[in-house]
């Protein structure tokens, strides 16, 4: 089995590859670490080899890990976030990529609030209208925008997110990802102090070469650099 080092040498070379078919520079797009059901000690690994952001989709491995990953690492929490859950990650993460709803907003604001803090927040878009996914469909999305931008105070919207359907093909979630891009790009150009759209996350394992050549700018990727997820040790 390759190493989390050798993992992250061929998905770098990936990166740099789909950057230069997009005429993008390498720097335009930041990989983030997907840490589900990873130890402590893998995730220092591949800190210690160059990643700075890494993702939880759980709050509960966030609260685990946190104090045990060494180095000033960037949490993100990418997972459907229940709006009970907030108060336990909102002072430790920097970005919340799952925003699908105005009541997780306001919980988010409302906590953001207390802590002096200004929340830095993705809308979660299911671009594809999958039934098993989380996220707002486009309409939805341009409707929470401007609802969170009047509501919530303590919120800055820094962009989108998307979960592509699964496929053999990346090819076929092509279309998503310029959907989302078109989106995001509608909202680039607007500029006030609840919004300022910087982020598109969108692309995996399988399919991040395609995201970005559609323009992502994070991509969440675990399986390719930790190797296949044991899920019989959680």
């Amino acid at each position: 089995m390759s190493s989390i080092k050798e993992n992250l040498g061929i998905i770098e070379n990936k990166i740099q590859s789909a950057c230069d078919r997009a005429g993008r520079k390498r720097e335009e797009v930041l990989l983030i670490g997907v840490t589900k059901t990873r130890t402590a000690d893998e995730v220092n690994e591949a800190v210690a080899c160059g990643i700075t952001d890494v993702g939880e989709n759980k709050v509960q491995e966030i609260q685990d890990k946190y104090d045990k990953v060494a180095g000033n690492v960037k949490w993100h929490m990418i997972g459907h976030l229940q709006t009970n859950k907030v108060k336990y990650i909102i002072d430790k993460v920097a970005l919340i990529h799952s925003v699908d709803k105005i009541k997780l907003a306001e919980e988010i604001d409302k906590r953001a609030k207390e802590h002096g803090i200004i929340a830095e927040v993705l809308i979660e878009v299911n671009a594809a209208g999958e039934e098993s996914k989380f996220g707002t469909d486009l309409d939805g999305a341009r409707a929470l925008i401007a609802e969170v931008r009047e509501k919530c105070k303590n919120i800055r919207i820094k962009g989108l997110m998307t979960i592509a359907p699964a496929t053999d093909d990346p090819e076929d979630v092509r279309i998503y990802f310029k959907e989302l891009k078109q989106l995001f790009d509608e909202y680039k150009a607007i500029k006030d102090e609840n919004m300022s759209f910087e982020h598109l996350s969108m692309g995996m394992s399988g399919d991040y070469e395609v995201a970005i050549e559609e323009g992502a700018t994070m991509v969440r990727v675990g399986t390719a650099i930790f190797g296949p997820r044991n899920y019989n040790l959680h």
